[in-house]
């Protein structure tokens, strides 16, 4: 829908105009730039280059497209959105889907390189001050169900959907900033103990983490992560460690040891203990402390935690004040309080981007297709978390905000896109009547300042 009121300017309604703003805002930074440059898909172009097709599909999702297909609806129908990020038309959503499936291993790395370049111009994880405070890392994995005839598709380990075929995915978050480190696939049966060393190992080059960031950088796992082996690994590297022990039966004859639980004030039915047993198999100092359950079935069940940290770290870690690491119980619970902060951090990424993003829902029969499209998700993800710190001093009830409510609430208020007699976007005019509208408007001006587009509330 367009109209135009004077020969010099003319307007084009868009229903996510104040994703549009912020499209303006990401080519300023040249967020993409690093892809146009390092990703080179061996594809002919005939009126779009294989990369503008990625740009497509990383615009898409940012639009709530939880299927590529949407493309055609959400941004091949919105020419100002598409002028906004840069675009002068619209790839074809199947022309999208060919390229993403033309795309090689090499491919795969060289976008893995071009991410590790965006993240450290961008990130607030990759200016993290190691002095002031530890870097904390959530390492996890989530299932990726697909179909069975789909590459790497085998059966595992898929909540609530049991003989389900898919993939396995892992991801490393700098939890403090909500920021995505790594993000990779792999096979179904993949679990995180084979796939911890080279997740690890991925963020160590996306976070430059040398000798003297090691040491300030906590590597935060459930059991999956928690084998002696794999502990004593990042050990070894010089990392800080806190995790669940892999093994539940070691994890039962520990809790022998106990000499005295106390009781959780958080969980009255949970109980943590100091396990006294010496930590003879791991290769530096470690602390354990044992965590029990009452089941449905009136059995205990237990598991163990291991951990570097100090109790002044933990103290800090947990929110508590300072003066509580002379408290005893109150510095046992704070290393399981530390542990619980994994549900908030790696745990709620990983829901959200389901929800928000619709990441389970793109899913492509080749497996470098679908590492691609990881990538651009986790590109999206960043791009959100980024967006929100943007614009929260404006709008501070969005600060809590998770992914999905950015993407239907923010991305999507309502507005004209004004353009001028050159065909270039001279002002954004928001829909009034949108509750957001108010206070995201001088919030995209202000990030638009350089770029001399107003943004203004106006009649739609």
């Amino acid at each position: 829908m367009s109209k135009t009121t004077t020969p010099s300017l003319s307007y084009r309604f868009s229903p996510r105009a104040t994703l549009a703003a912020l499209g303006i805002r990401l080519q300023g930074l040249h967020l993409f730039g690093p892809v146009r440059e390092q990703v080179h898909i061996n594809q002919k172009t005939i009126t779009h280059t294989p990369v503008q097709k990625l740009y497509d599909a990383f615009i898409a999702v940012l639009a709530g497209a939880h299927g590529l297909v949407e493309i055609n609806k959400r941004l091949r129908s919105d020419l100002g959105l598409q002028a906004a990020f840069g675009r002068q038309s619209c790839a074809e959503q199947s022309v999208v889907q060919d390229t993403l499936d033309a795309c090689t291993a090499v491919n795969v790395e060289q976008m893995h390189r071009a991410m590790d370049e965006i993240y450290q111009r961008h990130s607030r994880g990759a200016r993290h001050d190691y002095h002031r405070s530890l870097q904390v890392l959530d390492v996890d994995m989530t299932g990726m169900p697909c179909g069975p005839k789909a590459a790497f598709a085998t059966k595992g380990y898929f909540a609530h959907q049991r003989h389900r075929r898919g993939r396995q995915m892992g991801r490393v978050l700098a939890t403090s900033y909500g920021e995505i480190v790594v993000d990779r696939l792999f096979g179904g049966t993949t679990q995180l103990s084979k796939a911890l060393r080279p997740l690890v190992q991925a963020a160590e080059h996306t976070l430059a983490l040398d000798e003297e960031k090691r040491p300030r950088t906590l590597w935060r796992f459930d059991a999956g992560g928690g084998s002696v082996a794999e502990i004593n690994w990042l050990l070894d590297q010089g990392y800080q460690v806190h995790g669940k022990d892999y093994s539940s039966t070691r994890a039962h004859k520990l809790a022998e040891s106990i000499t005295q639980w106390v009781d959780d004030p958080r969980l009255p039915e949970r109980q943590v203990g100091w396990v006294t047993v010496p930590p003879t198999c791991y290769r530096r100092p470690v602390r354990r402390v044992a965590v029990r359950c009452r089941k449905k079935n009136g059995q205990w069940g237990v598991g163990v935690l291991i951990s570097t940290l100090t109790p002044e770290e933990v103290i800090a870690l947990s929110c508590q004040p300072v003066d509580s690491k002379t408290d005893p119980s109150a510095v046992l619970l704070a290393y399981v309080y530390v542990y619980d902060q994994r549900g908030g951090g790696v745990e709620t990424a990983i829901k959200g981007d389901k929800q928000g993003l619709g990441v389970t829902k793109r899913n492509k029969k080749r497996f470098e297709a679908q590492q691609m499209v990881t990538q651009l998700n986790a590109l999206a993800h960043n791009t959100i978390v980024w967006a929100r710190q943007w614009l929260s001093p404006y709008v501070p009830r969005i600060r809590q905000w998770g992914i999905m409510r950015m993407v239907r609430d923010v991305f999507h208020g309502s507005g004209q896109i004004v353009f001028d007699h050159r065909q270039s976007i001279a002002q954004i005019m928001l829909n009034p009547a949108d509750p957001l509208a108010k206070g995201l408007a001088p919030g995209l001006f202000a990030l638009l300042g350089a770029e001399h587009i107003a943004v203004t509330l106006g009649e739609i």
